[in-house]
């Protein structure tokens, strides 16, 4: 009996670190909407990183204001050198452009994107 309930505790562990994992960085959806510019919308996305993680390097078919909600988020632009926000401060991303963002604070690090982009593509681009 004791080696069934070392076996089931064990499949709850390895559920909950897969689930912190996956949780290591969080989406929320805000809004989604036509605007006057034929051919693109606005998108507005709350991004939440535990302490230490990194979004890897991506781009967006449009320009991104990164507003810093809460902790403190190193953003790496390609071709640029890092630069570090804290709460209040943002951050314009060209279209395009590669970038990465860490969060470099102790405790959660939370920002609000805010997109113009091209209508139909891909929010987020992996960077090859």
């Amino acid at each position: 009996m004791k080696m069934i309930q070392a076996i089931a505790l064990s499949f709850v562990l390895g559920a909950a670190a897969t689930a912190h994992a996956e949780q290591s960085v969080q989406r929320t959806d805000l809004i989604k909407n036509d605007i006057d510019v034929p051919g693109h919308e606005v998108v507005q996305v709350r991004v939440d990183l535990a302490p230490g993680v990194l979004a890897p390097n991506h781009s967006h078919p449009g320009e991104e204001v990164a507003f810093v909600l809460e902790g403190t988020l190193e953003y790496q632009l390609e071709g640029r050198q890092p630069v570090t926000l804290k709460a209040g401060q943002s951050l314009f991303i060209p279209s395009g452009v590669v970038h990465s963002a860490k969060n470099v604070g102790s405790g959660k690090a939370s920002e609000l994107a805010t997109y113009i982009v091209r209508k139909g593509e891909a929010l987020v681009v992996p960077a090859k």
